[in-house]
Order: structure tokens, then sequence, then C-alpha cells
């Protein structure tokens, strides 16, 4: 049987498990390789090869590799903590979000989460990765696994494969501890090497490697402000009952969609018009700055709160930050030599302060507009000045950095985080990230206002994900408030638009793999039609229908 491995032809047996040819390449990585693609099929180790293949390992540096060493840890992790605490003191394990570079963990039952308690886990997971036992993996039916998750008392997942299409499902085992998980699993627990358990507010934080560092653990640095809003949208989550997916697919098929749309709509409505009525209780403040991550819906949050000011009294006005982008042919490039549009060098930063100063002092100043076509700043005779009722809403992801408004006084600023904090998971021990509900929203409006294809949008998330990464993560605990501008519903409603754009992804393309898990992650919602969506809501920014120029 030949096999061509990263350009090299080799011969073996049929039958041959792709870790005992990774033993003999493994020395030329240098990271973990934890998973293969086997003919562009991504493929578990443990998997025999039984015709002529072409191969390509993938380490823990890369997002699938990354995402299976994860995976693994937590079953690792499930499989201590019960084993520590005990099964019938527990009332659930849940990862919750991810906070600080690492996932926070609520841990409920008849203990206390204490650093002694945790080192006990730490101990017997270094253990289990010592003894490198295999992850077992075996298919049942999908009633047989609803009946076995009902013995397990684990009822999210119970109904979860309730609503579920598919005939059969994975489970995973490690060493008789079963569970479901996401995605594909390492071949054994000697992969999962790198970890550490922190005790933080009411749970722990499993703390991993990135896949900017897969062999280091990174320190964990609180983040206050943002576990604030993670922890309100999870508790609204559970008052409303609606905390996993087969949650929402159980009010769906209850006919409750519309009433669900309407509550969560009222929610940020309210929560919009709190943030109005704090500003306007502070009359020095007269720039408001707005900052978030891609397709966090910051078009129509700010005209909402425009909105909301307004009701109040106020008088806002808009102001794009692109609007003080450098001519195109003055732009820095990055290491690529591409234009660099993320960095805060491609803004004339000297000109805003120059401006907003100007404003402050109540001038009269000449507002530029960003010509995309020509790469040009122009002047048409777009005059503002601020009375005493006026003030700016400013948009932009430098927003929350100081450097860009490094000459206005810190009195008159009023600084905004907002991003797409997803209060669901699909169940208590698979999260849904953060970021998969931005990519599945920026596809959708991509497709719809760009003409960009989904193979596009997914082969240009990481860039845009690096430049979140320097430029906006790093300051979100500078803002006055955070807002979470995730529904609750949305995934349901984007599952229509987006999985006919994911399937039209090739499949020898190198972003199918990609698609294709986020085309098994849709298959997990119940569709919901976006006729009740109101006109102004953040999900209209990206399916379209919108009553806000977005």
């Amino acid at each position: 049987m030949k096999v061509y491995i990263e350009g090299k032809e080799r011969e073996y047996e049929p039958g041959t498990r792709i870790y005992e040819i990774v033993d003999q390449f493994q020395a030329d990585h240098p990271y973990d390789i934890i998973l293969a693609s086997v003919d562009g099929k991504l493929s578990e180790l443990h998997k025999k090869l039984k015709s002529d293949s072409h191969i390509r390992f993938i380490t823990t540096a890369e997002k699938p590799g990354m995402q299976t060493y994860q995976r693994s840890a937590t079953l690792i992790m499930l499989k201590a903590f019960y084993e520590v605490v005990g099964a019938d003191k527990i009332e659930k394990v849940a990862v919750d979000f991810s906070i600080g570079k690492g996932f926070f963990v609520d841990a409920r039952g008849d203990f206390a989460i204490t650093e002694e308690l945790l080192s006990r886990v730490k101990a017997k997971m270094h253990e289990y990765v010592e003894r490198r036992i295999p992850f077992m993996k075996r298919s049942v039916s999908t009633q047989d696994a609803v009946e076995l998750f009902e013995r397990y008392r684990m009822y999210d997942k119970a109904r979860l494969f309730s609503y579920r299409r598919v005939s059969r499902v994975n489970l995973y085992s490690l060493d008789g501890f079963e569970d479901y998980f996401y995605g594909y699993m390492a071949q054994n627990s000697g992969y999962i090497r790198y970890f550490d358990l922190i005790p933080y507010e009411y749970g722990f934080v499993l703390m991993l490697p990135t896949l900017a560092e897969p062999t280091k653990v990174p320190e964990f640095v609180p983040s206050r402000k943002l576990f604030g809003v993670l922890r309100e949208s999870s508790e609204w989550g559970e008052k409303m009952e609606i905390a996993d997916v087969g949650a929402l697919n159980e009010k769906i098929c209850m006919g409750r969609a519309a009433d669900m749309i309407l509550i969560q709509e009222a929610l940020q409505e309210k929560r919009i018009g709190q943030i109005a009525e704090m500003i306007a209780r502070q009359p020095d403040k007269k720039f408001i700055m707005i900052a978030g991550p891609s397709s966090s819906g910051k078009t129509t949050f700010s005209h909402r709160l425009s909105i909301q000011l307004r009701a109040l009294g106020l008088k806002p006005h808009p102001i794009a930050v692109d609007d003080y982008f450098v001519n195109r042919e003055d732009s820095p490039r990055d290491e690529s030599g591409n234009y660099n549009f993320e960095c805060l060098e491609s803004l004339d930063v000297k000109q805003f302060n120059e401006d907003m100063n100007r404003l402050l002092a109540g001038e009269t100043v000449e507002m530029p507009r960003y010509n995309f076509v020509i790469g040009e700043r122009e002047y048409k005779g777009d005059f503002l000045k601020l009375g005493p009722e006026d003030i700016l809403v400013i948009e932009g992801i430098h927003c929350l950095n100081d450097r860009l408004s490094y000459t206005l006084p810190a009195q008159s600023k009023f600084k905004i985080y907002i991003s797409a904090l997803t209060q669901l998971n699909i169940d208590e021990h698979n999260r849904i990230p953060t970021t998969d509900g931005r990519l599945i929203r920026r596809m959708v409006r991509d497709a719809r206002t760009r003409g960009i294809s989904a193979r596009e949008t997914i082969s240009r998330w990481p860039s845009v994900r690096r430049g979140e990464e320097e430029n906006i993560f790093p300051f979100q605990e500078e803002a006055d408030v955070m807002f979470n501008s995730a529904l609750v519903y949305e995934l349901a409603v984007l599952k229509q638009y987006a999985e006919p754009l994911l399937f039209q992804i090739p499949r020898d393309c190198e972003e199918y793999v990609e698609a294709k898990r986020l085309l098994k992650f849709l298959d997990y919602f119940l569709g919901v039609d976006s006729e009740n969506i109101p006109r102004n809501s953040i999900a209209r920014e990206f399916i379209g229908g919108s009553c806000f120029p977005v």
C-alpha cells in the first residue's frame, strides 16, 4: 500500500494505524501531531489505512489540532473531577465560557472549590496523562444515546439528541468515563501534557495552551468586567430555561420562538436604554467611544444608542473612525506586503485629535469622508459644531485605545465595548466559541452585501482574528460598560442563510474542513423564520431588512 506523506512516498501494510506512521515523523515537527488529514478528510490517529492514501499531519499549532487538544483535556478534567469529588456529590460541572485565555467551569454540588481540591484534581489528571489511556470511541443509535444520557443524569445531552436528525452518535470514553463531544479526540491521554486549574469566582478556570504557544500554559489574567457580562448572560439563559441548544430547540418545537425573540430584543433594548441614561447623567461626556471585534453589530448598536440618547434630549452625531484612514498609498503594510488597515498607524491620528479638540472647544469643523473606491479622504462641506446637547458617537476598532484619542481629556470620553458573547452552549461540556457565532454572522453579511463567498470569508478570518487580538481585546477591560450583542435565537435564524453558502465550498480546497465543521455545528439547531425579528434588531445587520443604513 502506497502512502504519500507530505510529498514523500512510503510503503505500508494495509491496516496500519495512523499513529504508527506518526511515530516515524514526529521528530520532524516542532509540535505534537494530534490529527491527520487523509485524502483531504480529518481523521483521528487510531484509524487504519486501507488503501493508497495522501496524508498531511495536523499539529496542535493548527486550529483543528488545538480544538482536539481542548476537547481531550476537557474529558480528562471531567473524569478526574468526578473521581476526586464523587459523582454523588456533584450537581453539575459545566464548561461555561472562555475567559482570560482559559475556560470557566461552573462546578456545583456538595463540595467547595479550593486550591487543595483543584490540586488533587490536577494530580489525577497528570496520572491519566502518564498512563497514556486510549480515548475509546463507539457509535450508538441516537435513541440509545438519549436513554444512556438520561441514565447518566446528563439531561442536557439527552435533550440535545432528541432533536438530532442523524441516526447514530459517536461517544467517547476514557477508562470507563463516557461522554459526548462535538469533534475529534486525541489518540490517548498522553498527548495532553499542558494544563492548569485556577480557582475563580464561583468555579474554576481550565487553562490550556493557545495556537500561538501550543506547549505553554498562559498565565491567567482575570477580566472582571467581561466575566460579569458573561455571568449575567448565563444567568439569564438559566432563568429563561435556554442554557443550551437542546433547550432552544425545545422552545422552538413548543411554538414559543416569537415570544423568545421579542423577550430577547426587549432585554437588549432595555440595556441600551440603561447605557444611554448613564451617559445622560454625565454632561461632561462628549465622546462616546464604541469598539468591538468583527461582526459584533457595532453599527446597529450605535444607531439604537443614538435613538435612546435623542429620547433623553441629547443630539448624537455619528463619527466613523474609518473616515480618518490615511490615503491608501500611505497605508502601512504587513509582513506579507499587503496593506494593513487594522493597525492604528493606518489612521491619521493627529488629524482626528485636532478635529475632536476643536469640536470640544465649540469650533466649527469640516468632517472628512473616506472614499473607499479611490482610497482617499475627501471633504465635501460636511460641517459640524457642538452645542450643549450635542454628543459624538464614535465607532472604530481602536476606540478603547487611548493612543487614538491621546489629547482628549479622559473625563470627556465614555467607552463602550461590544461583542457577541454567545450565552448558549451545545451542552454542559461542549461550549460554543464566540468566534463561531461572529464568523457565521460575517459570512452571511459578506455574501449579502459584498458578494464575498463563504470560502473567502473563512480564508480571511485568521487575519481578522489576529487584528482583534492585537487591537481590541487588550483594551476591553478599559471600557466603562460592556454590551453583549449576542441573541439567544440567532443561530437558529442564521442557519438558513449560512448553510447554502457553506455547501458551495468545494471539497478540494483548504477551507472545506472548516466549512464541514460549521455545517455539522449548525445541524444541531432547528431553524427559525426571520419574520418576527424587529427591523431595528442587531440580527438585521447580517440577514438584511434593517431600518438602519447597515
